[in-house]
């Protein structure tokens, strides 16, 4: 395989490279005919499990979230989180945004560069709660990052699907970069499989960040399909038509992962050796402000004006086997 794959993050991503511990909270549960979802809104707004229960059998369609994990307040083990007000990685926390530098906290030691936002770190509020919907908000005021912004989740769940809508909207008075997405953990079996359609795929340095964007080789291109236990990736890839196909053949089961615009890459992660895999719907490339303000035009990075938004979707559609007998 290429340089530039499987150089990924740290696979355990346990506490000790997690960033701080968040306090622990009492999660949200929703439920629709067999299908159920918790989502612990002081714990990164993160959720911590997605279900479906039928005909006396349960299917996890996301990595669920060990007890400890919850208790302690450990957002990198919990389901999915969002990652507002960017993705991934920014070189070293700096960027340069129309003469403006910038220089975030690294927030997840010994990592030399700032990932995934805010959010996953921060406390989120509950603002409307039912019996299948629920609606979070998390609020961040102008720091490190100058631009004080809103960002929202709601999560709508039915028997089939799971709905998970983001919004980000600048409350400062002068324009603001931004991105977001949402980061999914998926449980890992021996023959599960990702098929996504893409164009390109950016190849990495030892740190995971972006060097090359160029053609995916053969045996790791989504648009092949993947074996996950197959090739170690931690790869943004771009052009991806916003559905992937995740198969669990063991299993008979599949679940389908759908996004419109912005959510135009996919960042796929398989470490070796461990029981989930990720793929991750994103508005922007790895490090996509400072590629940006190199002069590139193909990085995702949005500009939000005072008073703008940027929204997105993800919906999960699964499909388990039905019972026999």
């Amino acid at each position: 395989m290429p340089r530039g794959w499987g150089h990924g993050r740290n696979a355990d991503h346990r506490a000790s490279s997690s960033g701080p511990a968040l306090k622990p909270a009492e999660p949200i549960t929703l439920r629709a005919d067999g299908a159920g979802l918790t989502v612990a809104p002081a714990v990164g707004g993160a959720v911590t499990r997605h279900w479906l229960e039928r005909d006396g059998t349960t299917w996890e369609w996301l990595r669920p979230t060990p007890p400890e994990a919850l208790r302690d307040g450990l957002p990198y083990q919990t389901a999915a989180f969002p990652l507002v007000p960017f993705s991934n990685r920014i070189r070293e926390g700096r960027f340069t945004f129309r003469g403006r530098a910038v220089r975030l906290p690294l927030n997840r030691p010994p990592e030399r560069h700032a990932i995934h936002g805010h959010g996953w770190q921060s406390a989120w509020r509950a603002i409307a709660v039912g019996p299948a919907d629920a609606q979070l908000e998390y609020r961040h005021a102008a720091s490190a990052w100058p631009w004080p912004y809103r960002a929202t989740q709601r999560f709508t769940l039915t028997a089939s699907s799971l709905t998970v809508a983001l919004t980000l909207t600048n409350e400062g008075d002068t324009p603001m970069p931004a991105g977001l997405g949402w980061h999914p953990y998926f449980p890992r079996t021996p023959r599960a499989t990702i098929t996504a359609d893409v164009r390109a795929v950016w190849l990495t340095d030892a740190e995971t960040m972006p060097t090359t964007l160029g053609p995916p080789p053969p045996a790791a291109d989504p648009a092949r399909g993947v074996a996950v236990d197959a090739v170690a990736l931690d790869n943004c890839f771009v052009g991806w038509s916003g559905r992937a196909i995740i198969e669990w053949p063991e299993r008979g089961a599949s679940l389908a992962t759908t996004a419109g615009p912005p959510l135009d890459y996919l960042v796929i992660f398989t470490p070796p050796g461990r029981p989930f895999f990720c793929a991750e719907p994103v508005s922007h490339v790895t490090d996509a402000f400072n590629l940006a303000d190199a002069g590139r035009a193909d990085t995702g990075r949005r500009v939000l004006d005072p008073g703008a938004t940027i929204e997105a979707t993800i919906i999960l559609t699964g499909r388990a086997p039905a019972a026999t007998g």
